[in-house]
């Protein structure tokens, strides 16, 4: 009979907030085993310690190496995948003898915690238990003396090795937030908080629960004082708010603000103008779809307000009522703000009445359907019709008849939103209209995610188009009678 292997959490440093089942069975345990660094001593041990026993067998997993210092030929990373293999196989010559195991991990096991890589390598043989622990952002939270979050408040927890870029981008994004793995990281932490405008709020808290614990404001913490297990900690601004109500802000004239519409283009930031990029740099507020604010490089200060796929109207009504207040707000879309996107929804809600005297300007973008052209050659080089087959906004009625007048025209046809979980008839219908018209040998341009991870462009027919290899990434480019497709190369000629 094989043993058990239990993955105990043995929380924050306190060994008075282990929990009871944790205390149990590190008693009970045949062996213990802990990491530790190459000097032996161990933390997770030194916690543990008031629940061993005598004759217990205890296990050092001694880490190798650090990040700097490493003769292995894979480096770090082939080192330590040696090193958890080599304590895998200790482990389970235990586990073979019938010996049940105590993995000590301080925190909670599968939060950050080291004990994950042996469960990955030993759970398909033997059983494994995982004991949660109390992790270090609930000690933080404890003595800071503030909760992490309030009713509708969104936590997010990240590790300090983030770029600093993305972890600004990230904080910005959040009410509340904890960072961990400071250490040789604090640097770049600060910095994005800082960019993230939210470093006069954050605090560091080191060795939470231990007898040495220190809590200061994150700005003034000297870096070359921070260990690793220490946290930077952006609690709940509900909370913050109503303990230290903020001053009334000092009387000014008012004046309206302005709303820039801006089009991020079809992908990453080499798609975006110039012109885009600057509007966005000068913008106090970002608003926008949630991937699309994502895209958006995050600027000291700027606050950002990312919303769902289908508020646009809710979206351009924030955005206007912040402008009115004299910001300077930045609505982004993609591809163009004019072509099915943001644009016509900001101005909707100006002749709705709101945002009374905010200026609204509309920064234009690479569309689309520029974008799936480039790839191919010039389909779209005569006359050409951009429609979008989704019919939340308009019935498919209109959308056919006007498939159906395109067709006629001999137009080439920008086909937007072809399909979705949803709809799933819509493509297949339109391709049917244009059949009326077209010869099954019409090159049928479908791409996929231009400019992203997953670009795909496909050459294909009218005839031979498979409506359900298409989605709502897709953008499909229909020629006309005119349009030639020779060797990867599409083009429709500019003489007719």
């Amino acid at each position: 009979m094989t043993g058990t292997l239990y993955g105990v959490g043995l929380g924050p440093g306190d060994p008075e907030l282990m929990t009871v089942k944790a205390a149990r069975l590190i008693s009970e345990a045949s062996v213990i085993a802990y990491h530790c660094a190459r000097h032996g001593r161990s933390i997770a041990r030194s916690v543990a310690e008031p629940y061993l026993r005598e004759g217990q067998i205890e296990e050092k997993l001694v880490y190798p190496v650090t990040t700097e210092t490493t003769d292995h030929p894979g480096g770090y990373e082939g080192a330590i995948a040696d090193f958890y293999e080599l304590s895998a196989k200790r482990l389970a010559e235990h586990l073979d003898a019938g010996r049940d195991v105590v993995l000590l991990c301080e925190g909670d096991p599968f939060f950050y915690g080291s004990y994950m890589y042996m469960h990955e390598r030993l759970s398909g043989r033997f059983e494994a238990v995982v004991v949660p622990g109390v992790t270090s952002v609930s000690a933080a939270s404890s003595v800071l003396g503030r909760p992490l979050v309030q009713r509708d408040e969104v936590l997010t927890v990240l590790p300090g090795t983030l770029p600093a870029p993305e972890l600004a981008r990230r904080l910005a994004d959040t009410e509340a937030a904890a960072v961990l793995k400071l250490g040789r990281t604090f640097s770049s932490v600060r910095e994005a908080f800082a960019e993230a405008g939210k470093l006069d709020d954050a605090v560091y808290v080191e060795r939470a629960t231990w007898g040495q614990q220190r809590i200061e404001p994150l700005a003034s913490v000297d870096p070359s004082t921070v260990p690793y297990f220490s946290l930077a900690l952006l609690p709940s601004p509900a909370y913050a708010s109503r303990q230290s109500p903020p001053a009334p802000a000092p009387a000014v004239p008012h004046s309206a603000g302005e709303v820039v519409v801006v089009g991020l283009g079809p992908a990453g930031p080499e798609w975006l103008t110039p012109e885009a990029a600057s509007e966005l740099s000068a913008a106090e507020h970002i608003v926008g779809y949630g991937p699309y604010v994502a895209r958006v490089p995050q600027k000291a200060g700027q606050q950002r307000h990312a919303s769902g796929n289908r508020v646009e109207a809710d979206r351009a009504r924030e955005a206007l009522s912040l402008a009115a207040s004299g910001a300077r707000v930045a609505v982004v879309s993609s591809g163009d703000p004019g072509v099915f996107a943001m644009a016509s929804a900001v101005l909707e809600q100006v002749s709705a009445g709101h945002g009374a005297d905010v200026r609204v300007r509309i920064v234009p973008g690479v569309t689309a359907a520029q974008a799936a052209a480039s790839r191919v050659g010039a389909p779209l080089g005569h006359d050409y019709c951009v429609l979008s087959l989704s019919d939340r906004l308009k019935p498919w009625e209109i959308i056919e008849k006007r498939l159906d007048a395109a067709g006629a025209a001999d137009l080439v046809l920008a086909l937007y939103n072809p399909a979705s979980r949803t709809r799933t008839t819509q493509l297949a219908d339109a391709r049917a209209v244009l059949l009326r018209h077209r010869a099954p040998e019409t090159p049928v341009v479908v791409a996929r995610d231009v400019g992203g991870p997953e670009e795909d462009i496909r050459i294909t027919t009218l005839g031979d188009l498979d409506p359900s290899t298409v989605d709502m990434r897709c953008l499909l480019i229909v020629g006309s009678s005119k349009t030639r497709a020779e060797n990867g190369i599409v083009w429709t000629p500019r003489s007719y």
